[in-house]
C-alpha cells in the first residue's frame, strides 16, 4: 500500500520524461506552426494554394511526429497542430485545391 501514498509530481498533462527529444519536439512545433498558418490563410479566398499545401505538409509532418512522439505532451501538441492542419488543408481544397488556377484544363 506504499505506493498509493506516494505523490507524483510530474503528473499534470505536459508532462515529460525529463530527456531530450529534439526531433519529436521539432515536429511538433514544425506541425503545429503549418497548421495554424493553414487555418488563418484558409479564412481567405485568394490563398486557397498556401492553405492547401501547408495543410497538406501539416498533416504529413504531424502524422510523423504523432508516430514517433514519446511523451503526451508532444501528443497534445501534435494533434492540435493536426487539427488545425486538416481544417485549413480541406477548407483550401475546397476554395480550388492544390493547382486550382495554376493549370489550365
Amino acid at each position: 500500500m506504499a505506493q498509493t501514498m506516494r505523490s507524483n509530481p510530474t503528473g499534470s498533462l505536459f508532462a515529460t520524461d525529463g530527456k531530450s527529444h529534439p526531433l519529436q519536439d521539432t515536429l511538433m512545433v514544425a506541425t503545429l506552426v503549418l497548421g495554424v498558418v493553414s487555418f488563418v490563410t484558409a479564412q481567405f479566398d485568394g490563398l486557397h494554394l498556401l492553405a492547401s499545401w501547408t495543410g497538406l505538409i501539416g498533416i504529413l509532418t504531424g502524422g510523423y511526429g504523432q508516430f514517433i512522439s514519446v511523451t503526451t505532451r508532444e501528443r497534445f501538441v501534435t494533434i492540435v497542430g493536426l487539427g488545425a492542419a486538416g481544417v485549413g488543408f480541406f477548407l483550401g481544397m475546397a476554395r480550388g485545391g492544390l493547382f486550382g488556377g495554376l493549370i489550365g484544363y
